[in-house]
């Protein structure tokens, strides 16, 4: 397996596209107007004749350990003896997300499949339902990563990229078949709870209406202080997790966006009544040390401490808290996984990863989730 990288950027390319390359996959992460340009498609489609594309807007695009906006960077990957099939759906032409997962998966060849890849819309889309929705129909030994699109930290409008289909409310996915693919997987946080728990006494998949009897949106404001001024925008610095259940560990949930009529929370995934919830806060060492374990995490669930490449999906409200520091965290993944390793990926609405292995795909947010990639020599 080999693994490059080209960044377009102020409408030029960093290095000299291949004049014909035979890669397979292509991971594309950037600016929607920039994707959607004639002068950016045309010298990719030439360049990578044979390579599914598929990838999406971002708050952030990742390339080895720098950060870019307003750029677009493309991830080729080229495999000797790992077969990829690529799918994705239109959300509106489907009556629910479950139906929508159905066509998905229905386009997926179960035999020798190892690893599903998913890239999402981040505005339109539950990723709790996302994940359990791939998770029931797919083969129970087939692991599941990916993330939800970003759009900086404006929530107006996120873009998924599949081949020539490039729009809002899709999602896509990738295959990867054989026993010569080595994938780990690995996500971890770093963020604090503080304050006392609170039940979730009133919600509806993912709206939040009430924490204690009490106006959800009233007690986050509250805590916010000066900062529930620039909602929802601010609220990515200070999430909210869910208290699973018979364990000391949280589930993280971002806020994507507030309803002043409702007095209610949008989450990124499901806030379930009768579960106790507190809220969190930002140490900046903590967070750093969170991406280097979910680097290492990746490795053991791999099984191999030489990946090819790796793919970063990292959500914005840690680069928000990082700013100038966001870097580190890459450094730490890097320092881990090794500087033969290609990192690529971007900053996210959400991000979809097991903990462990062994373990279901679930949402998280607010972390670093790490996806290596290997061929067996």
């Amino acid at each position: 397996m080999k693994a490059n990288q080209y960044h377009y950027v102020d409408n030029t390319w960093n290095s000299n596209l291949p004049k014909v390359s035979t890669a397979q996959l292509l991971l594309v992460f950037g600016n929607r107007k920039l994707m959607q340009k004639q002068s950016f498609h045309e010298p990719l489609k030439s360049a990578f004749p044979n390579a599914s594309i598929i990838g999406c807007t971002t708050s952030g695009e990742i390339k080895d350990v720098d950060i870019f906006d307003d750029s677009v960077v493309v991830n080729e990957l080229i495999f000797e003896k790992t077969e990829v099939k690529t799918t994705s759906v239109n959300l509106e032409q489907f009556a629910n997300l479950g139906l929508a997962v159905d066509e998905l998966v229905s386009h997926l060849p179960t035999q020798n499949l190892k690893h599903v890849l998913v890239i999402s819309d981040g505005q339109n889309v539950n990723g709790t339902e996302l994940a359990n929705s791939l998770i029931q129909k797919l083969p129970n030994d087939v692991t599941i990563t990916g993330g939800l699109a970003g759009d900086a930290d404006k929530f107006t409008e996120t873009i998924v990229w599949h081949n020539n289909d490039i729009g809002t409310k899709r999602i896509v996915v990738c295959g990867f078949y054989g026993d010569h693919i080595e994938i780990g997987h690995g996500s971890l946080g770093g963020w604090v709870p503080f304050g006392p728990e609170r039940l979730i006494t009133k919600s509806e998949a993912n709206v939040l209406f009430e924490l204690d009897n009490q106006s959800a949106l009233a007690l986050y404001k509250e805590y916010l202080g000066d900062f529930a001024n620039e909602l929802p925008a601010s609220a990515l610095r200070f999430p909210i997790c869910i208290k699973n259940e018979d364990s000391t560990d949280y589930t993280v949930r971002t806020i994507l966006n507030i309803d002043e009529e409702t007095n209610s929370l949008i989450f990124a995934g499901d806030m379930p009544e009768g579960k106790y919830a507190k809220l969190m806060r930002a140490n900046t060492g903590k967070l750093v040390d969170g991406a280097e374990s979910a680097a290492a995490q990746a490795l053991e669930v791999a099984g191999s401490d030489s990946p090819d490449f790796a793919l970063l999906i990292s959500c914005v409200g840690r680069r928000l808290v990082l700013q100038q520091e966001s870097e580190y965290e890459l450094e730490s993944v890097q320092d881990v996984l090794g500087n033969n390793c290609v990192l690529g990926g971007f900053y996210s609405y959400g991000e979809l990863s097991p903990i462990g292995k062994g373990k279901h795909c679930v949402l998280h947010n607010q972390t670093m989730t790490v996806t290596t990639f290997r061929e067996r020599r």
